[in-house]
């Protein structure tokens, strides 16, 4: 027999439903990279983002929740370790929030850095994002932009 069969099919369309987030989402990361490239050299910064968007990316349907972690500390602690001391950095924040150790880590290194720090906060900054957002020099918010209180989450307590 040959041909294909409704099994293959199913495989076909399940593999492409499965890839198709995936796609997506490198399109965006590549636009928002260009984008960034581009602040960057109109305000002579570093441009860092910090955007954790849970409809962006699913499985099978089910958002995956995105927030601060220590991979992200990492990323961005390398990102401003590796910025001239007198090049201002620009944080592009939108995030609910995560780990405490994680923001402060990062908020440590932005209140550190020698030049201006600036945090843009198109839609939120909630939890540690507040705190990173506090770090900064100055604080940049669209009219539709909120803040959260910081409020840290202790395990069971």
């Amino acid at each position: 027999m040959s041909g294909i069969s409704f099994f293959d099919i199913f495989w076909i369309f399940f593999i492409i439903v499965s890839l198709t987030p995936m796609i997506k989402q490198r399109m965006l990361e590549a636009s928002r990279l260009k984008l960034m490239r581009r602040i960057e050299q109109r305000r002579k910064s570093r441009v860092i983002a910090l955007i954790h968007r849970q409809e962006t990316m699913s499985l099978l349907g089910f958002p995956i929740m995105k927030y601060i972690t220590i991979q992200d500390s990492e990323e961005v602690l390398r990102a401003i370790k590796m910025t001239d001391e007198d090049v201002p950095i620009d944080l592009i924040l939108h995030t609910p929030g995560g780990l405490v150790l994680a923001a402060e880590q990062i908020a440590h290194a932005l209140a550190s850095h020698k030049a201006k720090v600036t945090v843009f906060i198109p839609h939120y900054a909630m939890s540690g994002g507040t705190l990173l957002a506090l770090a900064a020099d100055e604080i940049v918010m669209s009219e539709i932009a909120v803040l959260s209180p910081v409020v840290p989450q202790l395990g069971q307590y």
